[in-house]
């Protein structure tokens, strides 16, 4: 068999990353995201993208993604292939690592031809080294879904110091359901998994203002709302609710809160995810009409 080359593209060898055919029900095409370098007004950096080939001819391909002012990628966004050990190959040789996240259609697994094609891709980043770490509901509202009315229990007020945010950070991430702030409550702890939220609120590039600490009318704490943006859409950055407040169906307050935070700067869209096993927030979104429209599958 004729020998494999691992390299990442030079300039102008775009045409070499779409050799192979964009799927068309899963993966970031599949939702509206084509691939395009930078040089092409894209997003995607050409040592961040790499290619197997053999005989000259694409066989696998990935691309990792970051902020424009980010040293490190922050996703494998692209990974498909005709062969899937040379797939595997690209995450073993590259030195990038990022967590996979799969985009699929809601009730992926009831379609045969997508079940197969999205676990030939789960296994081919398992043989790489790769592990399942959360699926995730992904939601998108638009004006569409109307606004949902404000329950009026909570008072919202903006807080300028990131200190005192972080102390909510850190009682809200008592007992998280949260995939990721597991991981990192594991990690490193508490102080790990709130500054990690901390440092994802300040990466967005939304106004800082839009931050805001939930307190019942008597003055007790309650919890937090993120209304953020991304490089692409407005979003329900983080809604979070101290343990001794929960139980009170206060997730709900925040989210409508969000949402007319977001709705009032005339946004086309809210884009939002939950942890499938977070059951109680999946329940918050479909109250406040945030329709399901993908899932996605995380391995680090």
């Amino acid at each position: 068999m004729t020998e494999l080359v691992i390299r990442h593209l030079a300039a102008g060898e775009e045409h070499l990353f779409t050799q192979l055919p964009d799927h068309p029900a899963l993966g970031k095409s599949a939702f509206g995201r084509p691939w395009a370098s930078v040089a092409q007004g894209g997003e995607y950096r050409l040592d961040w993208c790499w290619v197997a080939l053999r005989d000259d001819r694409v066989v696998a391909r990935a691309a990792w993604w970051a902020g424009p002012d980010d040293e490190k990628p922050l996703a494998l966004d692209w990974f498909d292939f005709t062969d899937a050990e040379a797939a595997a190959e690209i995450l073993r040789t590259a030195p990038l690592h990022a967590e996979y996240a799969l985009l699929l259609p809601p009730r992926w697994r009831e379609d045969p031809v997508v079940r197969a094609d999205a676990q030939a891709r789960i296994d081919a980043a398992a043989a790489a080294g790769m592990e399942l770490l959360v699926e995730r509901f992904q939601y998108e509202w638009t004006p569409g879904c109307g606004v949902p009315e404000r329950p009026g229990r909570l008072e919202f007020r903006a807080e300028p110091d990131d200190g005192k945010i972080l102390d909510v950070l850190r009682l809200v991430e008592e007992g998280s359901l949260d995939a990721h702030a597991r991981k990192a409550i594991r990690e490193g702890g508490i102080e790990q998994a709130a500054q990690e939220e901390l440092d994802y609120f300040r990466w967005a590039p939304s106004p800082r203002e839009w931050w805001q600490v939930a307190y019942t009318p008597d003055g007790e704490l309650v919890g937090l709302h993120i209304p953020a943006r991304n490089y692409t859409n407005a979003m329900v950055g983080f809604i979070g609710v101290v343990p001794a407040q929960r139980g009170h169906g206060y997730a709900y307050d925040l989210l409508v809160e969000t949402t007319h935070v977001l709705a009032a700067q005339g946004v086309e869209k809210i884009v939002a995810s939950t942890d499938f096993g977070n059951r109680p927030m999946a329940r918050n979104f479909e109250k406040a009409g945030y329709p399901v429209i993908q899932e996605r599958y995380f391995m680090i």
